[in-house]
This record gives structure tokens, C-alpha cells and sequence, in this order.
């Protein structure tokens, strides 16, 4: 059992031969019990939704309220075009992490990692992986247990609620999330992984949450576009070989810090930032009347 991102790291690289992976399904065995089969099988499945919901999304339809839809289907036409600016891998990302947060708008099914407003970060990183880097099936399980050994160190230590501590808490902690299980799935090390950890919460403190009309839509499935893409970056600069001036885990120590200190109307109420724009506050009235 790891507390840390430091005792993560010597772990994984002392003990199972820099598999931060077989960590945490060692983890997951003795916290829940549960044998080696069921774990990769329940994760089995995890990633089987992961895939599904960024082709259900690809689609034109709408949310419910309307605020959504459809964004994901037009950066698709986009890039098969063949002249976009940011290029093909990081726009695969920024397209598939919009198509599963459309899903997730329309009341489709996603796998919440580690929530569902920020649940198109981790599959939109993983799925442009498996093209680039041609990923079997274990290798992407295993991204989603690298995944889920730095967000158990964030959950436990700061937090992955937007309502405890903004959007730096869902969409910062998936996004960091997949640069590091990215650092793992391209040949890194577990120390590099826990660099890009670093430099995704570091470039995403204080990031607030004010979901427009409460719902998890605008601004929240754009930035999870953007969460995606940072991911990107982070792992290439972790694996060349940049390193944080500021330890890992006193990053995320300030996450929590962050967090904590954030006013009441930039914590998931729709009380702050973009949520009470004219435009924001129309939305919501358009769609609730006066409730």
C-alpha cells in the first residue's frame, strides 16, 4: 500500500519491476480481497465503456437542455480535412474527450474517471494512445491501473470532488491522471510519471468549477478537451526528461490548499465565474424558468 506519490514510485520500481500497474492491482487485491481475475475483470469492463462512450458520442444530437452536442462530430470532420494547426494526435484527444463528455451530457453511459464531468480526460488520452503507440489489451489495462494508482494518491490526499475543490480537483486529477499512465504506456519510468503528475496539477491550480445552469455541460466538456491535451504535453516533457522544481506530492499538497481556500461560488454551485454571466444566467433561465 502506497500513501504517496515518493513511496508509489519506490515501490513500483524496488518491488515490481517498475510496474506501477501491478502496484495497484497488488493494492486493489488487498484492500478489497478481491483475487487477480476479478480485478482485471472489473477493469475489463471499465475499459470496454471507456472505448464505447467515445464512438457513441461522435454524433450531432443534443443534450437534453441543449447546451451541448455535436462539438465533438465537427472537430472529427475537422481533422479529416488533414490541415488542422495542433495536429492529429492532440486533436484526437481534444475530439474524443468532447464526444465522452457529450455522452455523459445526453444521459449516456461513462465510466467516471475519477468523475463523470471529467470522465472524457483519461479515455481520450487512452484511446489516441492505443493508436499511436499500438496498445494490446494489457498494455491499456494497465494504463488504467497506473491511472488509478495517481488518482488514489490524489483522492486521498487532496481531493477529486468539484465541489470540494473546483475543477482543479476533477478535470486537474484526470488529466494528470492520464499523462502519467501516457508516461507509463510509452516506455517511461515510474519517477517520469510522477513528473507529469506534477506539471498537470501545477498548470491547473485553481482551475474553479461553475458549471452554467448547474449542469455538468458549459464550460465543463471543453475543458475536458483541454485537460486531454494537456496530458499530451506533460508526458512528452516528463519523458524527455524535464523534472518539477517542486516535489510531487507538495504539489498536490497545495492542490488541497487551493482547494480549500476557494470561495463557496467557485465550488460546483453555479454561484461564480461563468455560471452568473448574463449569458450564463439567460441559459438558465431558458432552461429552468424561475426555480
Amino acid at each position: 500500500m502506497f500513501y504517496s506519490i515518493a513511496e508509489l514510485v519506490e515501490q513500483a520500481t524496488e518491488q515490481y519491476h517498475g510496474s506501477i500497474a501491478e502496484l495497484m492491482i497488488a493494492t486493489e487485491e488487498e484492500l478489497t480481497g478481491r483475487s487477480r481475475e476479478e480485478i482485471l475483470s472489473i477493469m475489463t469492463k471499465n475499459l470496454d465503456v471507456m472505448k464505447s462512450s467515445v464512438n457513441d458520442g461522435l454524433n450531432d444530437s443534443k443534450s437534453i437542455s441543449g447546451l451541448t452536442g455535436g462539438d465533438a462530430l465537427k472537430l472529427d470532420n475537422y481533422l479529416k480535412k488533414g490541415k488542422t494547426l495542433s495536429g492529429h494526435f492532440v486533436l484526437s484527444a481534444a475530439r474524443n474527450a468532447i464526444a465522452v463528455n457529450e455522452q455523459n451530457a445526453k444521459m449516456g453511459l461513462v465510466c467516471a474517471t475519477p468523475t463523470a464531468g471529467s470522465a472524457g480526460c483519461l479515455p481520450a488520452v487512452l484511446t489516441t494512445a492505443i493508436d499511436k503507440l499500438k496498445l494490446g489489451e494489457k498494455e491499456q489495462l494497465d494504463f488504467l491501473f497506473t491511472a488509478g494508482a495517481i488518482g488514489l494518491v490524489i483522492a486521498n490526499n487532496a481531493s477529486i470532488s468539484g465541489a470540494e475543490g473546483g475543477c482543479q480537483a476533477e478535470v486537474g486529477s484526470a488529466s494528470a491522471m492520464g499523462a502519467a499512465a501516457l508516461v507509463m504506456a510509452a516506455g517511461g519510468t515510474p519517477l517520469q510519471a510522477s513528473q507529469a503528475t506534477a506539471f498537470v496539477i501545477k498548470n491547473l491550480l485553481g482551475l474553479i468549477c461553475d458549471p452554467v445552469a448547474g449542469l455538468v455541460e458549459v464550460p465543463c466538456v471543453k475543458r475536458n478537451a483541454m485537460g486531454a491535451t494537456l496530458a499530451l504535453v506533460c508526458a512528452d516533457m516528463a519523458l524527455a526528461g524535464i523534472t518539477s522544481k517542486i516535489p510531487v506530492d507538495e504539489v498536490i499538497d497545495a492542490m488541497y490548499q487551493v482547494g480549500s481556500s476557494l470561495p463557496v461560488a467557485h465550488r460546483e454551485t453555479a454561484e461564480g465565474g461563468l455560471a452568473i454571466t448574463p449569458t450564463g444566467r439567460r441559459y438558465a433561465q431558458e432552461i429552468f424558468g424561475d426555480f
